[in-house]
């Protein structure tokens, strides 16, 4: 059988059913940067050129990048871990005991979870790979899921990877973002197997409160769902309660937590993340962490380890964080046709820019006349259309990032004109 053949514009040959056709859709359909630019900061490496041209990323949340904000103990411990005999090897696939011995304690005292550290906890290489792992053994082809939406990107990429069908849950701005049930019950069906939430939301930053979290836990367990609820900004939030709902009534058993030590340790490049749930959800994901994740580092985990027994330099990130929320709220509800509510975790600011324009032209405008990136909401799924992620938690030197600020208002001010 003759194989019609095509010149692509690589200048590769290639048969008429390429390579490319036989990717399953959601890495077939992906662009990656290679072939065209991309705007999300977190795929190819154009984002990280833009700072050798001088433009301030506000669009990585990557706490204090790019300065030094390493404590002491941390590096200590990393440096020692390093000389250790154990450091070239592998730890068990699910975690070195020691580590989540840590966890478990730290579980108990933050998050109302009295858990086996042995039975209920498995580390991995960060909580991005934690959170595909949590959702892996239970979404197969046809199987629906909620998620809240806006919504952290991968909580919908990953679903389509599997094979799944993503049913966006609109949050409104004007309820604060916070759940509503109602909605959820109209979009409910037979096929519905999870719903995935990002507490506190990234982007829009929100805290679900107790009432929004208790009416979730009734309707999970009414509808007979699996809740995969990722909460890598749990540890600064403001005026409202952190409430884990694994700790609800009742939810423990049906309830994947993801967790990280990236942002409110501000330790990401150290690649660590850790998952939580009932043993017999528990069993199956230690007989296989080994085919998906892999050990993560051995120096990180001991690392992690001594940065769970002294936490107080986290009260200087708490503090920075929230001066720079304040500002962030004072500096963009000053320009007239923008408006953004107090965030209320972690460091970052869900700006509404709708009444200007499309926001991906805004980010263009800013990027070419404030210098400044920042990110897209069209990437965060259904009602991000219209607003802007800014991330605040960049720099160490808070001028740096009230700069940055001011030169968005002053950019927005002539923006039109």
């Amino acid at each position: 059988m003759q194989v019609r053949m095509m010149k692509a514009r690589t200048g590769r040959y290639v048969g008429y059913m390429s390579v490319k056709e036989k990717m399953i859709k959601a890495f077939r359909e992906a662009n990656g940067g290679l072939f065209s630019s991309v705007e999300k900061a977190d795929v190819g490496s154009s984002y990280q050129e833009l700072e050798k041209q001088g433009i301030a990323l506000m669009g990585w949340a990557d706490p204090f990048m790019p300065d030094f904000s390493l404590p002491e103990h941390i590096e200590k411990a990393t440096i020692e871990a390093v000389r250790m005999e154990a450091a070239p090897h592998y730890t068990a696939p699910i975690g070195g005991l020691a580590l989540k011995q840590a966890i478990a304690k730290k579980l108990w005292e933050k998050n109302n979870l009295k858990v086996n550290p042995e039975r209920n906890i498995l580390i991995t290489p960060g909580s991005d790979s934690g959170l595909y792992f949590a959702m892996l053994p239970f979404i197969e082809e046809g199987d629906e899921v909620l998620v809240p939406s806006p919504s952290y990107p991968n909580n919908m990429l990953n679903v389509e990877i599997m094979g799944g069908k993503v049913v966006p849950v609109p949050l409104r701005q004007e309820m604060g973002y916070q759940l509503e049930v109602e909605e959820m019950e109209r979009l409910v069906s037979e096929h519905t197997k999870m719903i995935v939430l990002t507490h506190p939301n990234n982007p829009t930053t929100t805290v679900y409160n107790r009432k929004s979290l208790e009416m979730l836990a009734e309707f999970v367990n009414r509808h007979n769902l699996i809740l995969v609820c990722d909460q890598a900004f749990e540890d600064f939030c403001y005026e409202n309660e952190m409430i884990t709902p694994a700790a609800l009534p009742g939810m423990f058993e049906r309830t994947i937590t993801v967790f990280s030590f990236s942002k409110g340790m501000g330790l990401s490049g150290y690649r660590v993340g850790y998952l939580v749930c009932d043993d017999l959800i528990m069993d199956g994901m230690f007989a296989n962490a080994v085919s998906v994740l892999g050990a993560t580092n051995t120096v990180s985990q001991i690392a992690m380890t001594a940065a769970l027994e002294n936490t107080e330099f986290m009260d200087e990130f708490e503090k920075a964080f929230d001066f720079r929320r304040k500002e962030a709220y004072r500096i963009l509800n000053s320009i007239p046709g923008v408006s953004m509510q107090m965030p209320e975790s972690g460091f970052l600011c869900w700006v509404d820019v709708s009444r200007l324009g499309s926001s991906a032209e805004i980010v263009e405008y800013l990027l070419k006349e404030a210098r400044v990136s920042v990110n897209d909401g069209v990437n965060y799924g259904i009602g991000g259309e219209g607003h802007i992620r800014i991330v605040l938690g960049v720099y160490k030197d808070n001028r740096k990032v009230v700069d940055a600020l001011e030169g968005i208002r002053d950019a927005l001010l002539r923006y039109g004109r």
